[in-house]
């Protein structure tokens, strides 16, 4: 019985030097880093390209209005009077939009990093990175930003990734 309690021991302390990255993690991580470069892309690309959005906006709109588009397509398009707002504060608003969108970014990677290192304060710092952007356009853009069929593809990466690394945090231990 003596042996038995050895070597249980001895292969639960084996359990807590093992440092090696849970494959679940792994693979969530390397994905999130990827991610966070095709955000940072898209960051500077509103960032650069809101000025010609703002621009255009009337010529778009007078183009939405005026399109033959089966009543199914047209469903999916904003209200004329939304995607004005959309666009009119996003350009007014880019800077700060930038800014928490850079925020938003940093804090998914520095999650994903120390996640990597089972840190448990990764997982908040990741959930926090994903959520900023949803809480920068409905302070920055309106509520109205946060609707629609674009809004909820957009929430179902995030959201996906809060639930798998929600599932993974039983290997987070520091």
């Amino acid at each position: 019985m003596t042996d038995y309690k050895n070597t249980n021991d001895a292969l639960n302390e084996s359990e807590f030097e093992d440092n090696t990255i849970p494959s679940g993690i792994n693979v969530l991580s390397i994905l999130t880093f990827i991610w966070c470069a095709i955000s940072l892309i898209s960051a500077g690309w509103s960032f650069y390209s809101s000025k010609k959005s703002f621009e255009t906006k009337d010529k778009v709109m007078e183009q939405m209005s005026s399109a033959k588009m089966p009543s199914f397509v047209k469903a999916f398009m904003p209200n004329m009077e939304d995607f004005e707002k959309l666009i009119t504060k996003s350009y007014e608003n880019r800077i700060p939009i930038l800014i928490l969108s850079l925020i938003g970014i940093a804090l998914c990677f520095v999650g994903a990093m120390q996640m990597r290192q089972r840190k448990k304060q990764g997982y908040l710092l990741y959930v926090i990175g994903e959520l900023l952007p949803f809480l920068t356009l409905a302070l920055f853009v309106g509520m109205f930003a946060l609707s629609g069929i674009s809004f909820f593809i957009g929430a179902l990466f995030p959201a996906l990734f809060i639930f798998l690394y929600t599932m993974q945090r039983k290997h987070l231990t520091r």
